[in-house]
């Protein structure tokens, strides 16, 4: 059964340029373009204080509405950026251009803003959402298109927010958030590594390295097996692993490796990790061990890429990434809203290699 959202989804797919067959970000480009003004349906994460409180989403969030909710807009628009960058003059870039620059205008931010302000809005969004946001600044910061430096201008009073705001949290944080889902605290460190290391934030980025090694560097055994759990879209193990990579020198990341994931293969072998299995792609929650079978590619190959180069643990390390990425690319589509509306930002995260190109991972 379709559930809310696939016609009009699919409808307004089939307006956009044809996707080119050997280019498989096209796919991503178009689930993107299809859902960053598509207010409805829509999931808001918001506290009411009065009836004031109850609007529309465009309102409450009036750059971040679309996409279903406010983490997959933004993670939306991010895509959006990372492809117009790798091709500036492909046949999506004048489509992705008027979505970015409806968005990225003065007056929503100070709405967005305003919103992230507002007394009782201290954890909106907290880690995942705001660490996709920041995620979509290091793009805009390592980019010198003249819009693009604009946009990330325009994007600066929502930034210093939400770094604001983080920077006040992670004091205060006494233990790590292990879950395989949006609070998982190992990926949205990463992202924030790769983001403070390309805007040059050293303060930010000393509590964010304190923090890290704070909670994870006497880690050991992490219980791969139990994974994944039924609705995981992250792998608590591994995207600690990935987020390891990105503050440990290569020699020391490799010893501490052996300690945390002691049974990874040095066979070669790939079946030593089976993909994750979605039986409804219409099941919101269900379809989310799509996304897991997508970010365990990429933190494999961001584990094995940190490693010394004749680390004998690189090969099934690969293996076990190529098996997860062949499952989950072709789950990648617009025939259900469930998964459509953000498994299209993990796809391209997976195929641009973003956290392996990014600032992550030490000298």
């Amino acid at each position: 059964m379709p559930t809310p959202g696939d016609e009009t989804n699919t409808a307004q797919a089939d307006a956009l340029p044809a996707p080119r067959p050997d280019h498989v970000e096209d796919r991503f480009a178009r689930l993107a373009l299809t859902c960053v003004h598509k207010e409805y349906p829509n999931k808001i994460s918001h506290v009411l204080s009065s009836t004031e409180d109850a609007q529309a989403p465009s309102s409450l969030y009036p750059a971040f509405y679309g996409c279903f909710d406010w983490h997959s807009s933004v993670h939306g628009h991010w895509l959006l950026v990372r492809l117009l960058k790798a091709e500036p003059d492909g046949p999506y870039a004048e489509l992705i251009r008027e979505a970015l620059a409806t968005s990225f205008t003065a007056e929503n931010i100070a709405g967005e803003t305003a919103y992230f302000a507002t007394e009782g809005r201290a954890s909106f969004e907290r880690p995942y959402g705001t660490a996709w946001f920041l995620q979509l600044i290091a793009e805009l910061d390592e980019w010198d298109d003249p819009q693009g430096m604009e946009w990330r201008e325009t994007l600066r009073p929502l930034e210093a927010v939400i770094v604001a705001k983080t920077s006040d949290w992670l004091p205060k944080l006494a233990y790590p958030i292990r879950l395989g889902t949006h609070n998982q605290t190992a990926f949205a460190f990463g992202l924030m590594i790769d983001y403070v290391r390309t805007t040059g934030n050293e303060a930010f980025e000393a509590l964010l390295t304190d923090k890290v090694l704070a909670f994870h560097l006497e880690d050991r055994n992490c219980p791969l097996a139990y994974e994944p759990s039924g609705e995981d879209f992250l792998s608590p193990c591994l995207h600690e692993a990935d987020l390891m990579r990105r503050v440990l020198p290569s020699d020391q990341f490799a010893e501490w490796l052996s300690g945390f994931l002691p049974t990874i293969p040095t066979t070669g072998s790939g079946d030593w990790l089976a993909p994750g299995i979605v039986e409804d792609p219409t099941d919101g929650k269900l379809v989310h061990l799509d996304g897991v079978n997508l970010s365990r590619a990429w933190a494999l190959e961001g584990i094995a890429a940190a490693l010394p180069a004749d680390d004998a643990r690189r090969a099934s390390l690969l293996a076990s990434a190529a098996l997860h990425r062949e499952t989950s690319i072709k789950a990648v589509s617009d025939v259900h809203y469930a998964g459509s509306h953000w498994l299209g930002s993990f796809a391209t995260y997976l195929t641009t290699k973003r956290g392996i190109t990014g600032a992550g991972t030490p000298e």
